[in-house]
């Protein structure tokens, strides 16, 4: 049996890229969790493409989390509670991947009640995206850490830093983007200690409008 082991943040409109959700739907047995991100966060309005998606990956068994942008805690506490909600509301989401979180021990009270009324609204599944290792703390509410996100070449050239103690079972998650076809990411992300990741072969602004290689739908 294929371990859980992929958390994928797709970017696209089910609409727009069909085929690719229906590959990400149907490797289902090997996904740790989706990351659902209809406009940069839930956007202002339900958007049925994006329910029927999120209605199939939870058949599917597999974690749906909502995206929301904490801007290093720069964003009012009211925005992301607004986003983590409309998500709940609109998509059913089992969790929340809250992306670009602050990594120093000074913004961990911010990002504890950000903790607390995620679990509010019913929030099972809680993934800090700091894209480098935070300060220990965070691994007290979060259930994964994004420990890295950057290209291929950084992450396979240069050593591991310093991984938090995770202590009560928290995951770490590598994203890795602009990876070669004939790479193996993800034996690196195990001997780096990442039991969750995601490896993909854009590059630019929008890596993440790409699938891992072993998901791309046959064309």
């Amino acid at each position: 049996m294929k371990l859980k082991t992929l958390l994928v943040p797709y970017y696209e409109h089910p609409a727009v890229r069909p085929a690719e959700w229906d590959a990400i739907v149907a490797a289902a047995p090997r996904l740790y969790g989706v990351v659902l991100n209809p406009a940069s966060g839930p956007g202002d309005r339900p958007d049925p493409a994006f329910a029927e998606i999120a209605a199939r990956l939870r058949d599917a068994d597999v974690r749906v989390l909502g995206y929301t942008d904490t801007a290093y805690g720069r964003r009012p506490h009211a925005d992301v509670v607004r986003d983590l909600s409309r998500h709940r509301d609109w998509y059913r989401t089992d969790g929340a991947f809250l992306d670009q979180v602050a990594s120093g021990r000074a913004e961990f009270a911010h990002y504890q009640r950000l903790a607390v009324a995620a679990w509010g609204t019913g929030c099972r599944t809680l993934a800090l995206n700091h894209g480098t290792a935070p300060d220990p703390s965070y691994a007290r509410i979060a259930d994964v850490l994004v420990t890295f996100e950057g290209p291929w070449t950084t992450y396979r050239d240069q050593p591991p830093p310093p991984q938090p103690d995770m202590g009560g079972g928290t995951r770490l998650c590598h994203l890795v983007y602009g990876v070669p076809p004939d790479a193996d990411p993800e034996r690196l992300a195990r001997a780096r200690g990442a039991t969750v990741h995601c490896a993909v072969p854009g590059v630019g602004d929008h890596p993440w409008g790409t699938l891992p290689h072993s998901l791309e739908p046959a064309r």
